[in-house]
């Protein structure tokens, strides 16, 4: 029988709000200590190249793990069972490719921005205009996912049900974020990702063996309990709980996957990364300790979701505030009380302030570095203007992101996040393995690429049942939808590396030889890096 627990379960919002204040006052102190030192372009983008490999890849993990895997995919599990755990899966994965075929090259042929390497050996006003443009609106719809996760966070906690009261909330963690960046630049960003990925790896881990130990440290046992909880009974266990019902729903997740595995290479904020270690070397060894830091949580999250079924029980977790995502929070009070809870509480807050924060810097330093360096100003901009401006992006960025999540608020946000995978996937993966792996690539075909796969992506998405046409769309009164998936991985990833197929071809212009022989050099050996 399925253990109800009246809902909202907000413990003692005291202890929660006084947990969190102590994080966010210890975090703005080191960043105030970090901003002594953002004198230059390269410090307030990338940090100065000064953490070491495993520094950066535990940063790596905080940019990364965000509420979407912390409290999405602990509810997706919860309440899907084996179908949530598929985005552990898809993101683990992911990182091998990042480390293959991206990491290295990467490091060595950019400087600051994605669009340092997709405008190495083209036309560059043009291919860092749009550049820009990807990166921004990916930068958008993730933030969009954090800002809605701290709508529903802070609904289960402080017992804030209305929709005034919650986005009051994500206004003050979108202010405090923006704070983040404009004081710390890259260096402070980074100590707070740290502190965060730290935290959050002992939270979860905490968490996992305090739910082990209640059934003598026995999965199997804790897997019969969740099934009993479940409405899904045994098919909590096994795949088809969310994506099995239809062959529909069966492209939809092949959809889901292709835009997992594919998006976390081609993700602004972590390409922007690479750039904060001093050599290739270092970003080989960020990728390797961050897949580790993430094996560490994804399986620390399976134990979570099916913990907090078998616990709170799936009917329970639907019908407290925040939904899906309030099933970690949940399990922390059921097994941990106030004082546990006030700590998930916490580092949840951590989270979605620490990837906004993320977020936040590199769609500015796109913007900054990009667009107003070196197309406005055609590279003659100077650190300072550069920096202000890259500032002044970042607190526009910060309220778009938080009107944004306010709209959002309610959705999964793993699911949302997974959208932001896509759009990355679409716009920058082709073309970011074009520049580095094909000789004939050329501006046309860069261009075709990214705003081919930007546009197409973006198109399917707003006709997809993700805004219109179900009970869980964003706009579930209206129907406007005509593309059945609810992501459109499946069809704008190829479609984006054919519109750079084509375009180089319709293109017809070589390049620079010499440029097209400088960057395969520089990547393959490191040769002129930062220059």
């Amino acid at each position: 029988m399925t253990v109800q627990i009246a809902a909202p379960v907000s413990g003692n919002p005291t202890l929660n709000v006084g947990i969190f204040v102590v994080f966010v006052a210890i975090t703005l102190y080191i960043v105030y200590r970090a901003s002594s030192r953002n004198t230059t372009a390269a410090d307030y983008y990338a940090a100065g190249g000064g953490f070491t490999g495993v520094q950066n890849g535990i940063a790596m993990s905080g940019d990364f793990l965000s509420a979407a895997s912390f409290l999405g995919i602990s509810g997706a599990i919860a309440v899907h069972g084996y179908d949530g755990f598929l985005y552990s899966i898809g993101w683990v994965v992911a990182w091998l490719l990042s480390l293959m075929l991206m990491a290295e090259m990467l490091r060595n042929t950019g400087r600051f921005t994605m669009g340092d390497v997709m405008s190495f050996r083209m036309n560059q006003r043009p291919v860092r205009a749009a550049a820009a443009v990807s990166t921004l609106v990916i930068s958008l719809f993730y933030m969009l996912a954090q800002t809605a996760g701290a709508g529903g966070l802070v609904a289960l906690l402080l017992n804030v049900n209305s929709k005034v009261g919650q986005s009051i909330v994500i206004v003050i963690v979108g202010l405090i974020m923006i704070f983040y960046v404009l004081v710390g630049g890259m260096k402070g960003t980074t100590w707070v990702q740290i502190i965060k990925a730290a935290l959050l790896l002992l939270s979860v881990t905490m968490v996992t063996v305090f739910m082990l130990g209640k059934f003598g440290f026995s999965f199997s046992a804790l897997l019969e309990r969740a099934t009993e909880n479940s409405p899904l009974g045994q098919g909590l266990l096994g795949p088809g709980g969310s994506y099995g019902k239809s062959n529909l729903t069966k492209i939809d997740f092949v959809s889901l996957a292709l835009a997992l595995v594919l998006g976390t290479s081609s993700l602004p904020h972590v390409l922007m990364r690479f750039y904060t270690v001093p050599n290739a070397k270092e970003a080989r060894r960020s990728v390797v300790w961050a897949t580790w830091c993430m094996f560490v949580f994804y399986l620390s999250t399976l134990v979570i979701g099916y913990g907090a079924t078998a616990l709170v029980g799936s009917s329970a977790i639907l019908h407290a505030p925040g939904g899906e995502n309030s099933a970690a929070p949940l399990l922390a009070f059921t097994i941990g009380g106030t004082v546990l809870l006030g700590i998930v509480a916490a580092v949840a807050f951590a989270t979605i302030l620490a990837v906004i924060a993320g977020l936040t810097i590199t769609a500015s330093a796109s913007f900054a570095h990009d667009v107003y360096a070196n197309v406005m100003r055609r590279g003659q901009a100077d650190t300072r203007s550069e920096v202000r401006v890259a500032r002044m992006t970042a607190i526009v960025i910060g309220v778009l992101a938080i009107f944004g999540g306010i709209l959002a608020n309610g959705q999964n946000i793993a699911f949302l996040v997974s959208l932001a995978f896509a759009i990355a996937a679409s716009a920058n993966l082709p073309t970011i393995l074009y520049s580095l792996y094909w000789r004939r690539f050329n501006t046309t075909g860069t261009l075709w690429s990214i705003y081919g796969g930007l546009g197409s992506c973006l198109v399917l998405i707003v006709f997809s049942p993700t805004l219109s046409g179900t009970s869980k769309s964003i706009f579930p009164s209206v129907d406007f939808h005509w593309f059945p998936l609810d992501n459109p991985g499946l069809v704008s990833i190829p479609f984006s590396f054919l519109c750079g197929l084509v375009g180089t071809l319709v293109g017809g212009e070589s390049g620079d030889s010499g440029k097209q022989a400088e960057m395969e050099v520089r990547a393959l050996t490191g040769i002129g890096v930062g220059t």
